[in-house]
Order: structure tokens, then sequence, then C-alpha cells
């Protein structure tokens, strides 16, 4: 850890005066980022509009994170977004292809637009045109489009912070489920 990480009874006592959900103070990563208390709020407005109240369709949103967490080494982000896609019922399998999806058969085309985007903008900071033109045919109109763009920036970023301040997962809490591969960012 490259930050102090707040006790969890420290963590709800700042999220709650700053106005997030208190249970944000059981997350490693929020006991760490209540060191700043406005970015904090911001990044948990961010995360409640996308993850609560987004146009994205959410198995699409999961795919995304988690091809983010694979490709950039992310074990916070792959764990905790694994937890949540599972729990969302999307398959297993579906969750580990992510890993190497092009030749997968597991997914349909608004998958694969998705993953084809995330990709681009991992490698070359966009979105490429034929790209854009799959994910305006099978991913949704002007507001899934721009949440996408602005999900896929997301959780980059967040991969990013979560690897930069070594935020550790929750005690109790296994790495890399469903087998024990980790990626080599």
């Amino acid at each position: 850890m490259r930050v102090p990480r707040l006790s969890t009874e420290e963590a709800k006592r700042a999220a709650a005066d700053i106005g997030i959900p208190e249970y944000m103070g059981d997350l490693s990563v929020f006991q760490m980022l209540l060191n700043h208390p406005p970015v904090a709020r911001a990044l948990n407005d961010l995360l409640a509009l996308l993850i609560f109240k987004g146009k994205l369709d959410g198995r699409l949103r999961e795919l995304v994170i988690m091809r983010i967490g694979w490709v950039t080494g992310s074990v916070y982000e792959w764990t905790q977004h694994w937890r949540v896609a599972t729990g969302m019922d999307i398959d297993p399998d579906d969750i580990v292809a992510v890993r190497d999806w092009e030749p997968s058969e597991r997914f349909d085309d608004a998958d694969r637009a998705v993953l084809a985007a995330t990709d681009e903008t991992l490698r070359d900071g966009a979105i490429s045109a034929d790209t854009w033109e799959a994910c305006e045919r099978h991913v949704g109109g002007a507001e899934e489009l721009i949440e996408l763009v602005v999900a896929i920036g997301n959780w980059r970023m967040f991969s990013a912070l979560l690897r930069s301040l070594e935020v550790p997962l929750e005690d109790g809490v296994e790495p890399w489920p469903p087998d024990g591969l980790r990626p080599t960012p």
C-alpha cells in the first residue's frame, strides 16, 4: 500500500460525512480513496451512475471491466468484478473467455463489439471507425455509446489507480477466480 488505509469504521464515518453509502467503507479501495474525500465522492458518483443507473447493458459493462482487469493485470478489478458479474448470473465460462475472446464462440455480436472497443481503446487510445459502427449496430444509441466510452475509460483509470496505489483485496477474498491464472501485463 502506498497511501494509508483507513479502518472500516473510519472509512464508513468518512463516507457518511461526504454523502456516499457507508457500505463503501467496507471496500479496500475506498478505505484508501477516503483519504481524499472529494475524489472519493466523485469516483463513487460515477460508479453509482454507471453500475446502478446506466443505460449500457450490465452484461456488456461487466465484459468490458473483466477484459480491462485481465489485460492490465489488475487483480483487484478482476476479483471484485468476478463477484459482480457472477452475481448478475453472467456465465463464469463467458467471464473466463474474455481472456482470449476473439477465437471464442461464447460471444454474440454485441459482446464482440464492446470487447473490440475495449481492446482498441487500451491499445490505441480510441475506438476505430469499423468497431464504432459495430457498436452502433449492436450496443444501442447515443447514451449507450457514450456510456461505453466512459465505462472503458473509467475502469481503465481504476485499474491504474488500483495497481499504482497497491490496493489490497479485502480480507478473506481469494484472487483470480476460478482457476488461479494470472495475466502478464
